[in-house]
């Protein structure tokens, strides 16, 4: 039942993962990669509500395996992110590496806080 619940989770990340980047260099075109950071700050705010919720004790751990596992760990990726940020360093695209870097790692800390005050009002 476990492996399910993270297959069901993933079978609906990993095309909201894929979706958010074609729209987003469809909206915003250019080289950033707005899509991979759009889809790490969504899973980053999900999963704070998530594991906020199951440490209350709001979520049970089927929600939780079907949301953090499965959907959150289809929609995140670390292995793009630094994929990207390597090939900004390689154009020598430093300052635009740099932002991508900061707003990345701090917007993500900063939405998982976010993603678990939402959950204590909740729950």
């Amino acid at each position: 039942m476990t492996w399910l619940l993270v297959i069901a989770g993933a079978l609906v990340g990993a095309p909201v993962r894929y979706l958010l980047g074609v729209d987003a260099k469809y909206r915003l075109g250019g080289s950033f990669p707005w899509g991979t950071l759009a889809a790490n700050a969504a899973a980053c705010l999900v999963l704070g509500f998530v594991a906020r919720g199951a440490v209350d004790g709001g979520l049970g751990s089927h929600v939780h395996l079907l949301l953090a596992a499965g959907f959150c760990g289809a929609l995140s990726t670390w292995s793009t992110f630094s994929y990207e940020l390597l090939t900004l360093t390689s154009a020598r695209r430093l300052a635009v590496a740099a932002g991508y870097l900061v707003l990345s790692v701090a917007g993500g800390v900063g939405l998982s806080f976010a993603g678990a005050a939402v959950a204590d009002v909740v729950f």
